[in-house]
């Protein structure tokens, strides 16, 4: 099959793809940030947990049926690591990042979600050995620090007092799962994008199941409001079906370590919804952070792919 050629002869460079596909990803988790906020009363944490993954598995019922009836034994000659892959990447991820809200603020969970990054690389390099460049190292700091700035609001007083607590413990817990969930997609069975999802998203339903029951018995559980269920529907299309896909088609182009960068983009995303949405002030402090972190990744992506022979 003959390879699609640039004006200038040369294949096109797969970032050209990702990176519109990674930054509208990012925008959507940003969304899922406001309506992590906006959930409070409507809908209970597992609840929306649960319901997202069925309303994503409803919507992908035809799009996906041919594939998986064409790939199936392949999927299921993998089935641990499918099941794997919903239960820590999608539904112990939800379930934490939700319950984190309960006992931490929003600043430490913006604080705390700029580290994913730094753990792709890290659980990249003792897994896989993948090596870590100079410009790398560089890019993950400055994005990093774009997201403090972010999540501080540019007041670093903030810092001075922050302690870690259970909401910390359970926050820091899921960006680990997360990181290991990204670095996890490089080693996917070879079935279509669209395939693979379905399955681990029917993974994430299933596994979902015993936290509701959790919270039902503990009698936690709040069913969805007319708001909820606005809030509910938008998290299943947009954050869980939609970026997901697109995520994973970004990690596929240009692996787990420059995606993974792309996620100090969400406190940024968070911080221009609210502002959008909300009607929070764009102060100096956005314009800083937004300018840290697309310059951090700038200078992985530039200087990085410079430095490798």
């Amino acid at each position: 099959m003959r390879v699609p050629q640039t004006p200038t002869g040369r294949a096109p460079e797969p970032a050209a793809a990702a990176y519109p596909l990674l930054v509208f990803t990012m925008l959507l988790w940003g969304g899922n940030v406001v309506a992590s906020k906006w959930a409070a009363g409507e809908v209970s944490p597992q609840v929306l947990t649960c319901l997202r993954w069925a309303f994503a598995c409803l919507a992908l019922a035809l799009p996906a049926r041919a594939g998986l009836v064409a790939e199936w034994d392949r999927l299921r000659r993998h089935w641990r690591y499918v099941l794997l892959m919903g239960a820590c990447g999608y539904t112990l991820y939800a379930s934490l990042f939700y319950a984190a809200g309960l006992f931490t603020s929003g600043i430490n969970i913006a604080l705390f979600q700029g580290a994913i990054p730094v753990l792709v690389i890290l659980i990249n390099y003792v897994v896989h050995r993948v090596a870590v460049t100079g410009a790398q190292i560089l890019g993950v700091a400055v994005t990093l620090a774009g997201a403090v700035v972010a999540a501080s609001h540019g007041d670093w007083r903030v810092l001075a007092h922050f302690a870690f607590n259970r909401g910390d413990v359970l926050m820091l817990a899921a960006c680990a799962l997360y990181a290991g969930y990204t670095v996890a997609l490089s080693a996917r069975p070879k079935v279509s994008g669209l395939s693979f999802f379905t399955a681990v998203a029917v993974s994430a339903l299933l596994t979902s199941l015993p936290p509701l029951a959790a919270e039902w018995t503990l009698g936690h559980t709040i069913w969805p409001t007319p708001k909820g269920w606005a809030i509910v529907l938008f998290v299943a299309l947009g954050p869980s079906l939609v970026a997901q896909l697109a995520f994973m088609r970004g990690v596929e182009l240009i692996g787990p370590n420059r995606a993974g960068l792309f996620v100090n983009l969400v406190p940024i995303f968070g911080a221009g919804l609210a502002i959008l949405l909300v009607g929070e002030p764009f102060r100096w402090h956005d314009a800083l952070a937004l300018a840290l972190v697309v310059g951090g990744i700038a200078i992985a992506e530039r200087l990085g792919r410079r430095a490798v022979p």
